[in-house]
C-alpha cells in the first residue's frame, strides 16, 4: 500500500466508525454494534473499499491493548470485595456454564476438534462490563441492590475472562491442549498479576514527580501508553497475550486498586483522575478501529447461506449464550424480578467477546462460517439485553422498588 492510500483509509475507517456508533447510539444500541457494522460496510461484505491489511490491523491490535487498559482502569477490586457471596456465585457459574455449553456444542453436537470447540466457549465467557454498565447507568439502578451484585460480578467475569484468554492464546500458538502449557501460562499470569500492579505503582509515582515538575503538555498520556505498550511486551515475553499487559497496567492504575499485604503505595485519587481523563481521547481513538477491523475481517459473501449449519450453529449458541448468564442469577436468594434483572444485566459480549473471537481467526483456529457464527451471536446478545432490560424495568418497577424497601 502506497502511503498516501493510507493518508485516505484511515480517516474513512474512523470517520465511519463515528457516524455508525452516533447512530446505534441514537438507536439506543451500543456503539460498538455501529463500530462493527461499520467495518462490514466498507469490507469485503459490502462495498469492498478496504482490506484488513497489516497496518491497520497493527492498529486494531494496539486498540485492543488499550481497550483491555481501560477495562482493567475502570476495575473496582474494593467493589468485587465488597459484593460478597452472591456476585461469586452468578460470576462463577454465568462463567462456567457457557464455558461448557459451548465446549460441548462444539466438540460433541458439531463435531468440531477441541480446540475450536474450547475457543467457542471461551468466546461465549465474558461479560462487558461497559455495555452493562451503560444499561444500569441509563436505568439508573447502578446503586440498586441488583446493580451492585452485577457490578462486582462483571469485575470477576472480567479477570477470570482475561485469564482464560491467556490460556486459549498458549493453546493456539502451541497447536492443542496441553496441561503443561496450561500451568506453565496460569504461574505467568499470576506472577504477572502480583508483580506488575507494583511495578505500575512504583512507576506511576516516578511520573507523577516529572509530571509536577514538567514544563511541556502531554508527559501523562506519553508515559502511560509508553507503559502500557511495554506491559504488553513484557506479557508477550512471559508467554501471555499482550493484552494481558494493557489489562494489568490499566488495574494497577486503576482510582479503585489496592495492594495486598499492606504495602503502603497509597493510590492518589485526583492524579488516578488525570489520568483517567487524558488516556480517554487516546483510547477512543484507537479502539474504533478494531472493532472496524473485526467487520473488515469478516466476509459475509463467502459464507453460503443456504447452508443450515450457520443459522443452526448461530441459534444453538445464541441460545447457550443466554442460557449461560441467566441461570447463574437463579442461585442466589433474590426475589425473581431482580434474578432476572441480574441474569439479563449479564448477557452482553460486547467488545470482550469480539476479542476472544478475533483472537480464534487470527491464529486460523475459526474458519470464516465460525467466525461469522460468532459475530452474529455476540452482536445479538450485545444488542438485545439494552430494549429487553428496559421494557423489564418498565412492566416490573413496582416490584423492583419493593424488593429495594426489603433489602
Amino acid at each position: 500500500m502506497e502511503v498516501h492510500d493510507f493518508f485516505l483509509i484511515l480517516p474513512i475507517i474512523l470517520l465511519t466508525a463515528r457516524v455508525f456508533a452516533e447512530l446505534a447510539t441514537r438507536l439506543q444500541a451500543p456503539s460498538v454494534i455501529g463500530e462493527l457494522f461499520a467495518g462490514v460496510i466498507l469490507g469485503p461484505s459490502l462495498l469492498g473499499w478496504i482490506e484488513p491489511f497489516e497496518t491497520i490491523k497493527l492498529m486494531a491490535e494496539i486498540g485492543i491493548i488499550l481497550l483491555l487498559f481501560e477495562v482493567g482502569l475502570g476495575t473496582d477490586v474494593k467493589r468485587l470485595v465488597r459484593a460478597g457471596v452472591e456476585s461469586f456465585v452468578v460470576a462463577t457459574i454465568g462463567f462456567v456454564l457457557p464455558l461448557v455449553l459451548g465446549f460441548t456444542l462444539g466438540y460433541w453436537v458439531f463435531d468440531l476438534s477441541m480446540l475450536v470447540s474450547l475457543f467457542i466457549g471461551g468466546t461465549l465467557t465474558a461479560t462487558s462490563i461497559g455495555i452493562t454498565v451503560r444499561i444500569l447507568s441509563d436505568l439508573k439502578r447502578q446503586q440498586a441492590p441488583e446493580g451492585q451484585i452485577v457490578l462486582g460480578a462483571a469485575v470477576l467475569d472480567d479477570v477470570l475472562g482475561v485469564i482464560l484468554l491467556a490460556l486459549l492464546y498458549e493453546f493456539s500458538i502451541g497447536g492443542g491442549v496441553s496441561l503443561i502449557s496450561a500451568g506453565k501460562v496460569l504461574i505467568f499470569v499470576g506472577a504477572f498479576f502480583v508483580l506488575a500492579p507494583m511495578a505500575a505503582k512504583l512507576i506511576s509515582l516516578i511520573i507523577k514527580r516529572f509530571d509536577a515538575v514538567s514544563e511541556i503538555p502531554g508527559l501523562i498520556p506519553t508515559s502511560i501508553v509508553s507503559l502500557v505498550l511495554f506491559f504488553a511486551w513484557l506479557a508477550h515475553a512471559l508467554g501471555a497475550p499482550e493484552l494481558l499487559g494493557g489489562f494489568a497496567a490499566g488495574l494497577a492504575l486503576s482510582r479503585r486498586f489496592f495492594l495486598p499485604l499492606g504495602i503502603a503505595l497509597h493510590t492518589d485519587e485526583r492524579f488516578a483522575q488525570r489520568i483517567e481523563e487524558q488516556m480517554k481521547p487516546i483510547v477512543h481513538l484507537f479502539t474504533p478501529i478494531f472493532f472496524v477491523f473485526v467487520g473488515l475481517s469478516l466476509n459475509l459473501r463467502e459464507i453460503d447461506w443456504n447452508s443450515s449449519f450457520i443459522w443452526i450453529f448461530s441459534l444453538v449458541l445464541l441460545l447457550a449464550a443466554i442460557t449461560g448468564k441467566l441461570v447463574g442469577a437463579f442461585f442466589i436468594r433474590e426475589s425473581w424480578p431482580v434474578r432476572w434483572a441480574i441474569g439479563m444485566a449479564m448477557i452482553p459480549r460486547g467488545e470482550i467477546g469480539l476479542i476472544f473471537a478475533e483472537l480464534g481467526r487470527i491464529s486460523g483456529i475459526f474458519n470464516n462460517e465460525i467466525y461469522a457464527g460468532m459475530v452474529i451471536v455476540i452482536a445479538l446478545t450485545t444488542l438485545l439485553p439494552p430494549f429487553i432490560m428496559k421494557w423489564f424495568y418498565g412492566r416490573y418497577a413496582d416490584r423492583l422498588q419493593t424488593a429495594d424497601e426489603i433489602n
